[in-house]
């Protein structure tokens, strides 16, 4: 039913400054493995195998990463260390890869919205891969989660969880009707409110299920907040023109688009999912 899922890749990545000057911040390592890769693992488990991309400038090295490297292949072909290829050559004999440029930095909604020539007409999945989500023990990943729920409800889906009162301005925010637990219809949507602003603590995390429509909303959103198009506002117009529901999902999430969410990911994959 849902087989694209986008990746807006389009971001400088500041806060690691210096290292994402010449290497994209998707690209930093958690433990063995980009934090990219791990976002399209879990694209892939939710049966989302057309993976799209939306860059920027100073961005080959994800597209070379899922892609084969003939020299590299042929340095270490029947050694030990081949063995270390096995999640890349596995996750692209199962994706097909596309991508397409952000010209300029004009805000999540409008990175979308520049995904919609490898989209087209039909719902996709959309991951931030500064949000790293590991599915709890046995558990199913946040993608595959929100697939489900879209078979039941066919509307646009957003991931939420409940965030400290001082970190909620970090955040777009919903305030909904709770249908079942853990599952509401948005009836509002803030971009990074102050906690005075803010209508909850039900934070929207980098999960989105979106249905085709959001790009028409998209198209006659005007600038927002920071001057940028923000899908968050999409969103809202969306729900009151329909449906959109939040989902509380279950699983871990590391923001690691912050050093201390990274430095904690890292850990934990150390921890509790690396081989070795």
């Amino acid at each position: 039913m849902i087989k694209k899922c986008l990746f807006p890749v389009a971001g400088y990545g500041t806060r690691f400054l210096p290292a994402t000057k010449s290497m994209p911040k998707e690209m930093l390592p958690v433990v063995n493995k980009p934090l990219v890769q791990y976002g399209v693992e879990e694209s892939l488990e939710a049966g989302l195998t057309d993976i799209g991309f939306v860059t920027g400038r100073g961005k080959r090295a994800i597209a070379d990463h899922f892609d084969v490297s003939y020299e590299l292949e042929h340095q270490i072909a029947g050694s030990a260390k081949e063995e270390y290829l096995s999640s890349i050559r596995d996750v692209m004999a199962k994706g097909a890869f596309s991508f397409t440029r952000q010209r300029e930095m004009r805000g999540l909604g409008d990175a979308i919205l520049n995904g919609k020539r490898l989209i087209g007409d039909e719902p996709f999945g959309v991951v931030l891969s500064d949000d790293l989500c590991v599915a709890n023990d046995g558990g199913d990943g946040v993608l595959t989660q929100m697939v489900a729920l879209y078979k039941q409800f066919r509307c646009s889906i957003v991931a939420i969880q409940e965030v400290p009162e001082d970190q909620i301005h970090k955040f777009g925010v919903i305030a909904g009707e709770a249908i079942k637990d853990g599952i509401y219809q948005v009836t509002d949507m803030v971009e990074k409110p102050t906690k005075e602003e803010a209508p909850t603590n039900l934070a929207i995390i980098g999960r989105y299920i979106l249905t085709p429509d959001i790009f028409e909303i998209l198209e006659k959103t005007p600038p927002g907040k920071n001057g940028e198009v923000q899908l968050t506002d999409a969103l809202l117009t969306q729900a009151q023109q329909g449906c959109v529901m939040g989902y509380k999902f279950k699983g871990n999430r590391f923001d690691c688009g912050s050093v201390e969410g990274f430095v904690s990911a890292t850990n934990f994959v150390y921890e509790n999912i690396y081989k070795g």
